[in-house]
């Protein structure tokens, strides 16, 4: 008898979980139904494809592939969509989906029209509490896709859920512009306030976090009733793949990529971090989950404007030496990458010889064509003596892009 009830428990337990990963492979088969996701790989690739187009006018070439905005809009996320995922339906964070339905319209809105600096998750999931509240208040419906919008009695409510999730998306966002934003800034070609040729550096990414989130369903309830929740109270779940899209974009100019850009994102993070802080306060407080949505966008919109008007205050540092050349840029894989030449250093000497131009640098490389010898002088105006064997397919010019 001991061993039927057994069998059957097992029977039920194996059900369970086969309908739990049906509902899981529906959650993320409804990620490919989501405009947003099209939308946003659309946009990386046009931004892979403008952005080659712009190093090509400035430098007759290109420094990374045309993909490499939309390969690396998945790679460089793949780790913190699974973190956020678990955590996500761990703690049972409950959207609903009016609001990601307006979330989602808004993100493809900020994206679509190039408004990168607007691209925070933390501002569209504002904007989208704020156009539930006003559905809820003026009581406009209207139809999406076969898809009827209203507005969410429960606004107050799904700030929460809202607030801690999009928190941790910001600190994930934090954590990809300290990362990466110096490795995807692509120098610029500009002229200073003296008439002299510099280079700026624009870092303009796309970012997706396809975040697994607790919507409401009938699947899981039936064999987890005690699944936690935060806003539906005793209705039933499902799960649904939800695009976050970051969109970054932030030029330096005063200030080395490798310098400026994890000052932006420890900013960012410290953003997300405290709109997670100011959310929890919402367990006593209710309305504290809406304050920390509408501090947090704010504050973005604060690091966005305080660093640009940081750069735009002060002069070029990448500009034309008497002393060298200044490097704007290396060539991944060139034997420039290979020498540990970085943006900011000024070549003096190469192959023995004092270089003060472009036109000096290049002849001074041809004096030894398989073996070239650099005198550099680094960020911290220390010489340092690099050199590296030169085979016939390296590039030329040693995979260099100089200010002229």
């Amino acid at each position: 008898m001991e061993r039927n009830t057994q069998t059957v428990d097992w029977v039920v337990f194996s059900i369970m979980w086969q309908e739990i990963i049906i509902e899981i492979v529906k959650g993320i088969g409804k990620l490919f139904i989501n405009p947003l996701f099209y939308v946003a790989i659309a946009f990386a690739i046009l931004l892979g494809y403008v952005r080659v187009k712009r190093e090509r006018r400035f430098f007759r070439t290109r420094i990374l592939w045309g993909w490499t905005e939309t390969i690396r809009m998945f790679k460089d996320t793949w780790l913190y969509t699974l973190l956020l995922s678990i955590l996500s339906v761990a703690i049972g964070l409950t959207l609903t989906t009016d609001w990601i339905v307006t979330f989602s319209v808004i993100s493809v809105i900020l994206v679509a029209v190039f408004i990168f600096q607007l691209g925070s998750p933390i501002i569209a999931a504002s904007l989208a509490i704020i156009a539930l509240w006003i559905g809820t208040k003026t009581g406009a419906t209207f139809t999406i896709l076969s898809f009827e919008w209203q507005g969410e009695s429960n606004w107050l409510e799904l700030a929460l859920p809202v607030a801690l999730l999009i928190g941790a998306a910001v600190i994930v966002e934090g954590i990809l512009i300290r990362k990466n934003g110096a490795l995807s800034a692509s120098p610029i070609l500009e002229k200073s306030d003296r008439g002299i040729t510099a280079a700026g550096y624009l870092s303009k990414k796309l970012w997706m976090l396809p975040v697994l989130v607790v919507v409401p369903g009938n699947v899981i309830p039936d064999f987890l009733p005690y699944w936690p929740q935060f806003t539906l109270g005793n209705q039933s779940f499902g799960l649904v793949l939800l695009p976050i899209v970051i969109a970054f974009q932030q030029k330096a100019r005063r200030t080395l990529p490798i310098y400026f850009y994890p000052k932006v994102g420890n900013a960012v993070s410290g953003v997300g971090i405290a709109t997670i802080i100011l959310a929890v306060s919402a367990i006593w407080l209710p309305i504290f989950a809406v304050v920390s949505l509408a501090v947090g966008a704010l504050a973005r919109l604060g690091v966005w404007i305080y660093f640009a008007l940081q750069e735009k205050q002060g002069r070029y540092l990448v500009v034309p030496q008497d002393s060298g050349v200044m490097i704007a840029g290396v060539l991944p894989e060139s034997p420039a990458d290979k020498m540990g030449l970085i943006i900011g250093e000024c070549i003096r000497k190469v192959n023995g010889q004092t270089v003060s131009n472009e036109r000096e640098l290049y002849e001074a490389i041809q004096i030894n064509a398989a073996h070239c010898r650099l005198e550099v002088l680094d960020h911290q105006g220390e010489v340092r003596l690099r050199q590296h064997v030169i085979y016939h397919h390296d590039h030329h010019r040693l995979g260099l892009l100089v200010v002229r």
